[in-house]
């Protein structure tokens, strides 16, 4: 028997869509040719089938919107961005800029913790109070190495994940991969495990409580507070005033020196940058992103390094970066950084953040971010080049150097003790 062409079209469509599940939109249009069709050639039992049609699509609908519901119900742990790299992302050697990564290491952060506190804590709670809105603030990033470089036209890809969740602080680790999606190759790039803290939105300076994930082991759960007790511990340690740091003194000094100094000194190399924290460097609670503080940093720090190698230079790595301070909108900050130590290979450079805001009616500075960047110098074929002998003069310069010395070696003691345990 003939089939009208319509029929036909309608039983193609309920094919399609039980077989690929797109029941919402091709099972709608299969029951409008049976309907055209019954009205056309008065056949009653085909606008049976389009009733039977009908029920079925609505079945399946209320199925995908109970679905969603329960995804939406699961704890919001994890987060996955993309981004294609360009020629805005890259430095003058081609490759992507370390600050860009960091910015988007810290983005991938800010947005799954965010997520969490808002979404979970609306789902356990039953008072507006216990549903305040947050933002989360970015208080600490561990070390970070640059384990492969991301180039122009390769796709970003960062994994961001809660791995453990304290009373008012939560652990973050991004996993950032560059994809060639020409060659359909994917490589790790960078490692990061980021500290957060939920702050409200509608009270300036409140940190809220933290919503607990589950964790799919008690070890997993010990492994964390582990974790956590460290970096405590490490961020004391590391507070403002502890360590032989820049003071505030010797920045004054270093703005009156001249550039025209003795090649591979200290003075000669340092670097700086004024920037006004806007609008657009600010999360929801007018404080300015970690992230875009971070790439600032690297961007001085790279400065500094190119000053004492006269060469090409990229971002090693970075080690442990404190937030002291949140920095609010319309803050002045002084982006500054110093060479601390030089090895054969590589260079550390000191890297600090100090804002000047207006409360009161008259400014006052203090010290909001801490950290220590380590840049290798690279050749025209990106092999690694010998860095200069850095030259230390002063009391604080040596003891500055002496501290870089220290961290060096640790460093290289991680790295043995990795690639024995790979």
């Amino acid at each position: 028997m003939c089939m009208h062409p319509a029929m036909r079209i309608g039983h193609a469509l309920i094919r399609v869509s039980l077989r690929c599940g797109y029941s919402s939109f091709l099972l709608a249009r299969a029951s409008h040719c049976f309907r055209g069709t019954a009205q056309s050639k008065a056949r009653p039992e085909w606008v049976t089938a389009a009733g039977r049609l009908n029920q079925q699509s609505r079945t399946t609908a209320s199925w995908m919107t109970t679905t969603a519901l329960a995804e939406i119900n699961m704890e919001q742990k994890s987060v996955e961005v993309c981004r294609l790299m360009g020629p805005e992302d890259a430095n003058f050697s081609g490759n992507v800029h370390g600050g860009v990564i960091l910015k988007m290491i810290e983005q991938a952060g800010l947005i799954v913790s965010t997520r969490h506190c808002n979404v979970m804590r609306e789902q356990a709670s039953d008072t507006d109070e216990e549903q305040e809105r947050c933002v989360a603030g970015l208080v600490r990033v561990e070390k970070t190495d640059f384990v492969q470089p991301m180039y122009i036209g390769e796709v970003a890809q960062l994994h961001a994940e809660i791995t453990h969740t304290a009373h008012h602080s939560m652990e973050v680790q991004v996993k950032v991969w560059a994809e060639d999606i020409l060659k359909g190759t994917r490589r790790m790039t960078n490692q990061a495990t980021l500290w957060y803290v939920p702050t409200s939105i509608k009270t300036m300076g409140k940190v809220l409580p933290v919503p607990k994930i589950t964790y799919a082991s008690p070890e997993l759960e010990a492994a964390g507070w582990d974790r956590y007790h460290k970096q405590q511990a490490a961020r004391q340690r590391q507070g403002i005033g502890r360590t032989v740091s820049v003071s505030m003194e010797e920045i004054d000094e270093m703005k009156t020196v001249a550039n025209s100094i003795e090649e591979h000194t200290v003075p000669n190399a340092q670097s700086s940058l004024i920037h006004l924290a806007g609008v657009t460097d600010c999360n929801y609670a007018n404080f300015v992103n970690g992230g875009v503080t971070m790439k600032l940093m690297d961007e001085v720090a790279g400065i500094t390094a190119f000053k004492h190698c006269k060469t090409s230079v990229v971002t090693a790595s970075m080690d442990a970066v404190n937030f002291h301070q949140p920095i609010p909108r319309g803050a002045v900050m002084h982006v500054i950084g110093r060479p601390t130590f030089s090895s054969n290979r590589s260079i550390e450079i000191e890297v600090f953040v100090d804002m000047e805001t207006m409360f009161h009616g008259h400014a006052t500075e203090q010290r909001a971010v801490h950290a220590f960047f380590t840049f290798v110098s690279l050749g025209n074929k990106k092999q690694i080049l010998p860095v200069p002998q850095l030259k230390v003069k002063t009391e604080g310069e040596i003891a500055r150097f002496q501290e870089g010395l220290a961290r060096y070696e640790e460093r290289k003691q991680a790295r043995s003790k990795e690639k024995t345990q790979a």
